[in-house]
């Protein structure tokens, strides 16, 4: 059977396997490292343990990492010599050396079930129930992509906690806690690290802290503290820097300055007037997204999209959103990066009832006659017209 034919199992693959091998036998019995992307003619495995007859292990490797990520499924179901190898996470490794990525999008409708869109299939898939207690799932949460991770960030009954989903052994488990735990903050991933920046703590006491989780040790580490404590802030990335723009220092007090963290320096720089649009406390935070390093936001109350110009440290105008943004002051709806695309998921309500539609818009398309040419990637039908999380996680 080859490659083009792994539609062609039948066995629908599951994506919640009960046993995981230790990481450390897996890897013994692979005995795998990412340099084995060289072809040098020599088998990795016995002779009688080729991963694909008549293919050296470093060309049958290759020729797997690019499978999609939707085959890894199949691919685990065909017997324990391939479970093992997409357990191990060496594929992943290795599609990451080869530059391979396909972005999929994580969301959630009901507060209780998450769901992922493959965007190269269009092909919706649901997570496992995630693990936690019933106060947890009905909380108000806040989610992140980092890494091969999705974190999901909500309240139990006696404090915050967070759960992360990971994408390589398909299991929900619980992450260690932040040193100050938080809600309503600001943040961005980068590769395999996140930084959280702001927020309010328990008590409801407005925080200037920020803390930088690292996927491939899963800890966090403080950072220097903001110079503007601020909540229900955005975070991104952009030109290798992290910055938190917007948020409200008070409950009365709108922020309109940015600040920027060098990683290099870990400090803290003011930009007066980077987000001159004023946040009221019964507004989302601003939704932004940054696609080949420029920043985009969209005014919820005019529904429209804008580019900022790093330059004059101002906003212009490009076209209109393809579904509402206003109707609830910018909440239920995700604005995200998708690759070289911008994202929007919104609901729609039709003839044939209530959606989410993912539209995607690409930058380099360009702007005609002050219209946004966007496309349709997926519909979700009858599951309300509320996001209430979203992520893009592209590996």
């Amino acid at each position: 059977m080859g490659f083009n034919d792994m539609s062609q199992i039948t066995k629908k693959p599951r994506f919640d396997c009960s046993t995981v091998e230790d990481e450390k036998e897996v890897n013994n019995i692979f005995r795998l490292n990412l340099r084995g992307v060289v072809n040098d003619g020599c088998s990795r495995l016995g002779p009688s343990d080729s991963l694909l007859p008549g293919l050296i292990d470093d060309v049958a490797l290759n020729c797997l990492a690019w499978l999609s990520r939707s085959d890894y499924g199949l691919l685990s179901c065909i017997n324990k010599k391939f479970y093992n190898l997409v357990k191990s996470g060496y594929l992943y490794g290795l599609r990451k050396q080869l530059g391979i990525v396909e972005h999929w999008i994580y969301l959630v409708c009901d507060p209780r079930d998450w769901e992922a869109f493959d965007t190269l299939r269009k092909k919706w898939m649901k997570l496992p129930k995630m693990p936690c207690d019933e106060c947890f799932n009905h909380a108000d949460k806040e989610s992140l992509s980092v890494g091969s991770e999705l974190l999901v960030f909500g309240r139990e009954l006696l404090d915050f906690a967070i759960w992360k989903y990971n994408l390589i052994l398909l299991v929900w488990v619980k992450c260690q806690g932040m040193n100050r735990p938080r809600c309503l903050f600001g943040s961005g991933s980068l590769g395999s690290i996140a930084i959280i920046a702001g927020g309010s703590d328990k008590n409801g006491s407005v925080l200037k802290s920020a803390e930088l989780y690292d996927s491939s040790s899963g800890r966090w580490e403080l950072l220097p503290n903001m110079q503007t404590p601020r909540r229900l802030c955005s975070g991104f990335f952009m030109d290798g820097k992290f910055y938190v723009i917007g948020g409200m220092s008070s409950p009365s007090v709108s922020l309109t300055c940015g600040e920027e963290l060098d990683l290099e320096t870990r400090s803290w720089r003011k930009i007066e007037g980077m987000y001159p649009y004023v946040n009221r406390a019964a507004q989302a935070p601003p939704l932004v997204a940054v696609v080949d390093n420029q920043l985009y936001t969209v005014e919820h109350l005019t529904n429209m999209v804008k580019k900022y110009d790093k330059e004059k440290n101002n906003w212009n105008v490009l076209g209109r959103l393809p579904v509402r943004a206003d109707s609830s002051n910018g909440w239920g709806l995700a604005f995200k990066a998708c690759g070289e695309q911008l994202l929007v998921v919104g609901g729609q309500r039709g003839p044939e009832g209530e959606a989410i539609v993912l539209n995607s818009w690409c930058p380099k398309s360009g702007v005609n006659n002050g219209t946004l040419d966007w496309k349709v990637l997926g519909t979700k039908e009858h599951v309300g017209v509320f996001v209430y999380n979203c992520a893009v996680m592209g590996c």
